[in-house]
């Protein structure tokens, strides 16, 4: 039998999601709450991975077993055998061909960026005591969705076998004293969010044009992108299935 988990975690206290040697991640920590607690091994595969310091609002997983449990049960124990920065939302079966990572058919991130110091969010987004413009960053963002190679915002020495992504939304608008940057996609390459960002961000102080940044994209190269933006203003918020794979949950 296949189940999924819905979660949601803070990324500050873990080196990812993907399990590491030597490292605490969220993976490592379901699996072994889950192993605990059905007194099997279990192991989870997410619909996704995420770098150390980033958060996730929505992020889905399922595992395998074939013994038999109440979903809301083992959701109830399996929050309280976790740090207080997982919650497991909800645990329910899905069909034996159904995968959290294959079956997605979109990925949404935001990004966080404070313009001025906010006591609440000192994990939660980057600060940057500057002004920047904006509507040239949403205008260089819009050409995001023209583009299909991603490879100059791509990690490099990574095993993808394509850079190719198709980005369907990406904008910054300004909401609760911060400016959030919103990029949906089909898939996504491991720093490729961050990596836009920083970007975008030397668009915004004026260091690089809009003819630049799309020079960059053409060239393929990641060393003439910006720096990474810092990974605690990163949120997974919502991960899409085609509809009633998840049967309603």
């Amino acid at each position: 039998m296949r189940y999924f988990i819905s979660l949601a975690y803070k990324g500050t206290d873990f080196h990812g999601w993907q399990i590491q040697p030597n490292a605490i991640t969220v993976q490592q920590q379901i699996n072994h709450g889950l192993s605990v607690l059905l007194k099997e091994d279990v192991m989870i595969m997410g619909a996704g991975r995420t770098d150390a310091g980033v958060h996730a609002k929505q992020m889905y997983a399922h595992f395998d077993t074939q013994n038999p449990f109440n979903c809301n049960t083992l959701t109830y124990r399996l929050n309280g055998f976790l740090k207080d920065s997982i919650r497991i939302k909800s645990i329910f079966e899905v069909s034996d061909e159904t995968h959290a990572r294959f079956n997605a058919s979109s990925r949404v991130y935001e990004y966080w960026l404070c313009e001025h110091k906010n006591p609440f969010l000192i994990d939660g987004a980057w600060f940057m005591n500057t002004n920047l413009d904006f509507d040239l960053m949403n205008e260089a963002a819009a050409y995001l969705r023209t583009v299909r190679d991603f490879s100059s915002f791509a990690k490099i020495h990574t095993d993808v076998k394509t850079h190719i992504c198709d980005v369907q939304f990406a904008k910054w608008e300004y909401k609760d004293e911060k400016w959030v940057f919103t990029i949906k996609a089909d898939r996504f390459l491991r720093n490729m969010v961050r990596a836009i960002v920083g970007t975008l961000v030397e668009v915004g102080k004026l260091k690089l044009s809009i003819a630049s940044f799309k020079d960059i994209i053409s060239k393929e190269n990641r060393s003439l992108a910006g720096v990474s933006a810092p990974a605690k203003g990163l949120y997974l918020v919502n991960v899409n299935y085609p509809n009633n794979l998840l049967n309603g949950n």
